[in-house]
């Protein structure tokens, strides 16, 4: 049977949702201050996505720098990631080089903050997303220390900061005034910069307000706790079901997307994976996900059922089936179920099946199916 390959960007729990803020509020609470215009560049060292350490000195032959503190989870991140790689062609022979920092310690960020990302913000993710989105610009990883970002003081994902030949901050804050892709923007902002500077004109307008995800910086940590805590008030409870029922929870009469999971007590890779599932059920059921679980223990079991689905925080829809023909369950799920347990399904609104699966789960597979479901995916895809 496979191995249970888990959810590796959650192995620790993560921390609280200011998922959309002007984030000069996050800054003034953490006081960290944004590097002010004349300054010059903060050295840094630091991890590239290539294996590569990078330091200030390593762009020294560019007429312009332009520093964006970005990541993967945010949305607005995501939605200008077309935009970076095209400002990044476009001046790439004017002698402007871009350079993304990556300012967010995974450690801080919560569960439900993941719900508009296939992708975390740690190391290994963020050379994922680099492949993925084809980026065309040294990606550096600062999640770790966050010295580098203390220095800058980004406030939210994305925030640029654009040095002159000198390194002498010229102009930070947003790349442009819309944060739909979709949508024309008013003002070029980060454009209007770099273009006044190669042209040895004053830059029109040197600090704008930037509009994002704030910073996870690592003193957020303590979310985590308050986090569990939340998800440990929640009552969790398990209710009995027959083939009818089951019948009507696979049709999903809903307007959300359904992951259903056949387990029991007795059944050891679907007590490995459990935890996994309620995982995925806290990334995504503000988004629209419901996740479903039922039991197939004896029904003489229920408080051992109830007693495990308590240690797990499974606090959505549980139930236990109370027919004594398991298979009538099995045709009542799927008629392609060979009936081994775990069986796991994912089904739209209306009934489709999206996912089926007998067995344990690569985690890492069914999370992009979920992600990629047309109720799911990017705000700006």
């Amino acid at each position: 049977m496979k191995k249970c390959i888990g959810l590796n960007f959650f192995i620790i729990l993560l921390s609280a949702i200011t998922n959309f803020a002007f984030a000069q509020d996050a800054a003034h609470q953490y006081d960290h201050k944004t590097l002010a215009i004349g300054a010059s560049a903060p050295d840094f060292s630091l991890p590239g996505i290539d294996g590569k350490t990078y330091t200030l000195s390593s762009f020294k032959s560019a007429k312009v720098l332009m520093v964006v503190f970005m990541c993967n989870h945010c949305p607005t991140s995501q939605a200008y990631e077309d935009r970076i790689i095209k400002l990044t062609s476009d001046y790439a022979d004017k002698g402007v080089t871009v350079v993304a920092i990556n300012p967010n310690n995974p450690g801080s960020l919560r569960l439900d903050e993941l719900g508009y990302s296939d992708l975390g913000d740690s190391f290994a993710e963020m050379k994922i997303r680099a492949k993925d989105a084809k980026y065309n610009f040294s990606y550096l990883y600062d999640g770790d220390t966050e010295i580098t970002s203390d220095k800058y003081g980004p406030v939210s994902t994305p925030h640029v900061f654009i040095f002159d030949k000198e390194r002498k901050l010229r102009y930070e804050g947003r790349i442009d005034d819309m944060e739909n892709p979709a949508k024309t923007p008013h003002s070029l902002d980060a454009r209007n910069a770099i273009d006044a500077l190669l042209n040895g004109k004053q830059v029109p307008v040197a600090t704008t307000k930037t509009f994002g995800c704030s910073i996870k910086w690592k003193e957020k940590s303590d979310w985590i706790e308050k986090a569990a805590i939340q998800w440990a008030k929640e009552p969790v409870k398990i209710d009995t079901i027959n083939v009818a029922g089951i019948a009507a929870l696979v049709k999903n009469k809903t307007d959300k997307l359904r992951l259903i999971n056949v387990w029991a007590t007795w059944c050891g890779p679907c007590v490995a994976e459990f935890s996994d599932l309620v995982t995925l059920n806290h990334m995504y059921r503000d988004r629209g996900l419901e996740f479903v679980s039922i039991s197939a223990d004896d029904p003489a079991r229920t408080d051992k059922a109830l007693k495990f689905l308590v240690s797990k925080q499974s606090s959505g829809p549980n139930y236990i089936y109370t027919g004594d023909d398991k298979y009538k369950m099995i045709e009542a799920i799927d008629p392609k179920w060979d009936g081994a347990l775990p069986y796991t399904m994912l089904v739209d609104p209306d009934g489709k099946i999206v996912y089926a699966h007998q067995g344990a789960i690569d985690f890492d597979e069914l999370r992009k199916i979920i992600f990629n479901d047309s109720l799911m995916g990017r705000i700006y895809k």
